[in-house]
């Protein structure tokens, strides 16, 4: 009998049906079992786990795990969770750049052809033209260029914006003015017209877009984030809103999700909303990769390269 994969973290027999009907297709010589139907024998035994969000009390559940692989880009909740090192594979695929490269160029031609202000004036019956401002005059200032926001800063080129993009460390990139480091950001952030974060949650990103940084941008500058909730100090950003100085935010993460109706990022004039829609995974592409990431280890005996535990990604 193959030895048991355990699929962990799914929300609802739905969502865990269709994942382990796609995921067995891609990997017919695999047993794959969710974690609620495992025997305490399967569990402990099992020596990967393919995650979707997990409870990451049940990934440390399983004590013969040897990698995790997520069926996310973000790994943020599993990281030191478990009490050895264990290799944590964090979802590297094309089609998920893709995905979120197009939309970072939706969203930023919504703010570059104010779009925002137009949805306004329509709810006040208000017929008022406002100058067309190209891409060629708008910088696109990104938070992160790992796969995703490459991805973007490509996608963004292609369309005449100017970009920049900051790292933790320095990078180059044909095309785009690249920066590092606490100074490079505090640069970049005052020629941006659109600040997109895009950079994974970790201990030092955490609150990185606060009030002194989101003072740093140009007046009038908008925001999008499609990274992680925490990297954005909720209270700095509306009271950046409310004073003027951002003219507009795109939230598709928030530090609690689903978004607490109480909020007041809900009703805020100057706030677009997202249900965390903007890098959905293709399971059809993910199974893909992970079958490939299980082909090897079952081959070589050693699992993938996984994310820097002390980075956190």
């Amino acid at each position: 009998m193959a030895e048991v994969v355990a699929l962990v973290g799914c929300k609802g027999p739905a969502q865990e049906a269709e994942y382990l009907q796609i995921l067995s297709a891609a990997m017919p010589g695999e047993r794959l079992v969710p974690f609620r139907r495992m025997t305490d024998a399967e569990r402990a035994g099992a020596q990967v786990a393919i995650v979707a969000n997990p409870d990451p009390a049940e990934v440390a559940a399983l004590p013969g795990l040897v990698w995790v692989q997520s069926l996310w880009a973000g790994v943020e909740k599993l990281v030191g969770v478990f009490d050895r090192p264990l290799p944590i594979i964090r979802l590297v695929d094309r089609e998920m750049a893709r995905t979120m490269a197009e939309a970072v160029l939706a969203w930023t031609y919504y703010l570059q052809r104010d779009m925002p202000a137009y949805a306004s004036q329509q709810r006040e019956r208000l017929w008022q033209p406002h100058p067309y401002r190209k891409p060629t005059d708008t910088t696109v200032g990104l938070l992160g260029l790992g796969a995703l926001g490459s991805a973007a800063a490509e996608r963004l080129t292609d369309a005449g914006f100017c970009v920049e993009a900051w790292s933790r460390t320095p990078k180059t990139v044909t095309g785009i003015d690249t920066v590092h480091g606490a100074d490079g950001l505090l640069a970049m952030l005052g020629h941006c017209d659109i600040l997109v974060c895009i950079v994974p949650l970790t201990p030092e990103t955490r609150g990185l877009v606060n009030a002194a940084r989101l003072a740093a941008l140009k007046p009038g500058a908008a925001l999008i984030n499609f990274a992680r909730g925490p990297i954005v100090v909720t209270e700095d950003l509306i009271a950046a809103l409310d004073s003027g100085h951002l003219s507009h935010a795109v939230l598709d993460v928030f530090d609690v999700e689903p978004l607490p109706a109480q909020s007041p990022l809900w009703a805020h004039p100057a706030v677009t909303v997202l249900p965390h829609i903007s890098g959905p995974t293709d399971m059809d592409s993910a199974a893909a990769t992970v079958a490939a990431n299980l082909r090897e280890y079952r081959t070589t005996g050693q699992p993938p390269q996984g994310v820097d535990a002390g980075r956190g990604y």
